[in-house]
């Protein structure tokens, strides 16, 4: 049996209507929507734009998503420019922002139905910007990347999105991580472990997160100790007295690696407050912390380019691509994530014809591949 008349099977057995030859398709777990098609109709009615070219605009940004494409590129296909798109967002994007982000915490939280505790792994993700720089974002690059912070957690499979903040000057690594917990409670859940990387290592999280279960990544450099490890250790910030200080039970640990043709062993250290064996604590951080980088690779496969420098611009479309990862979770063990996303293409027949390009594109890409390793 191929892949597509397993995949055709499996979503008969779990939408019967496609048994009997019928369109529409049964969305497991989703509320208030009853087939794939009424997904793209629920995609535009959460971008909640007022005006005249309202529909228009929600139309090219689920386009630019759907397609990886530009914003800019994209308002061409549905007769509207792409200043009139920039000023839509830049005047209503706030608004429509937090009506995205709720609709993904209502997912989620359909998802959980059930659920009191959650695991959480925090992180950063950075969209790297090659303009000019830009005022106002919390980076390293000084204005040359976006940072956005999300809050994820695993249940039976999946990859749920649970908070979402992006970063701006001026925000420290604590504020992040409380505004992101805040955002858990709200929906009713208990936060029983935290994950972290090394990037949020700082005496002021550390005390906030003590409150949790949790496990978190530690420079190496700061701890300066290079073999294996498992005691007792107190941060030793210039900027804190030692009154201030947080002790915690340090895990070092030892990976070796071939680099330049020669074997070198490389440490790694994490903090914790689990009492757990070392061989534990690490297996339950990979296992809770790891999935939040294949959500972060998910979403920006849906993310679409722009040429605006506006912060909500960019927002906008990175919120709106959780959202389309968001409804890929539901679908994930059915389908893979382009077979959805050229499914919900199918949803919208202004791209009919742009299906047709995009497939002669595809093979044309294909043959060239092909031509390519033949001359090898």
């Amino acid at each position: 049996m191929s892949r597509a008349q397993q995949i055709e099977e499996r979503f008969k057995a779990r939408n019967p209507v496609l048994s009997r030859g019928e369109p529409k398709v049964v969305t497991p777990g989703l509320p208030h929507q009853n087939n794939l098609q009424q997904i793209g109709y629920k995609l535009l009615s959460m971008l909640t734009f007022k005006g005249r070219r309202a529909e228009e605009v929600a139309r090219v940004l689920v386009s630019a998503c759907l397609w990886k494409d530009s914003v800019e590129g994209r308002s061409n296909g549905y007769n509207v420019s792409p200043q009139t798109v920039r000023n839509y967002v830049e005047e209503q994007g706030n608004e429509v922002v937090e009506k995205l982000l709720e609709s993904m915490r209502r997912i989620s939280m359909e998802m959980l139905k059930g659920v009191k505790e959650v695991d959480v792994s925090i992180d950063w993700t950075t969209k790297t910007w090659y303009g000019k720089p830009v005022n106002g974002l919390g980076s390293s690059a000084k204005g040359s990347s976006w940072n956005y912070a999300t809050a994820t957690t695993k249940y039976q499979g999946m990859v749920l999105l649970l908070a979402f903040v992006p970063q701006v000057n001026g925000m420290t690594k604590d504020e992040i991580v409380k505004f992101l917990v805040e955002q858990i409670a709200g929906m009713g859940f208990k936060v029983r472990l935290v994950t972290l990387d090394a990037g949020f290592y700082t005496v002021e999280v550390l005390r906030f997160i003590s409150q949790f279960k949790y496990v978190m990544g530690v420079p190496v450099g700061d701890v300066k100790i290079y073999e294996e490890f498992d005691g007792e250790y107190a941060t030793n910030s210039k900027r804190r007295k030692k009154e201030e200080q947080v002790n915690f039970r340090l895990l070092v640990y030892g990976k070796e690696i071939v680099k330049k043709k020669r074997k070198t062993v490389v440490y790694f250290a994490r903090a914790t407050n689990l009492n757990l064996t070392k061989r534990e604590v690490l297996k339950l951080y990979n296992k809770v912390r790891g999935p939040i980088e294949t959500s972060y690779r998910n979403i920006k496969a849906f993310l679409p380019f722009t040429s605006s420098t506006k912060f909500v611009f960019r927002e906008l479309i990175f919120v709106l691509a959780m959202v389309f990862y968001s409804l890929y979770t539901v679908f994930k063990d059915v389908m893979r994530r382009e077979e959805f996303r050229l499914l919900l293409i199918l949803c919208f027949l202004d791209d009919l014809s742009d299906l047709k390009d995009f497939i002669f594109t595809l093979e044309k890409t294909l043959n060239n591949k092909i031509d390519l390793f033949l001359r090898r």
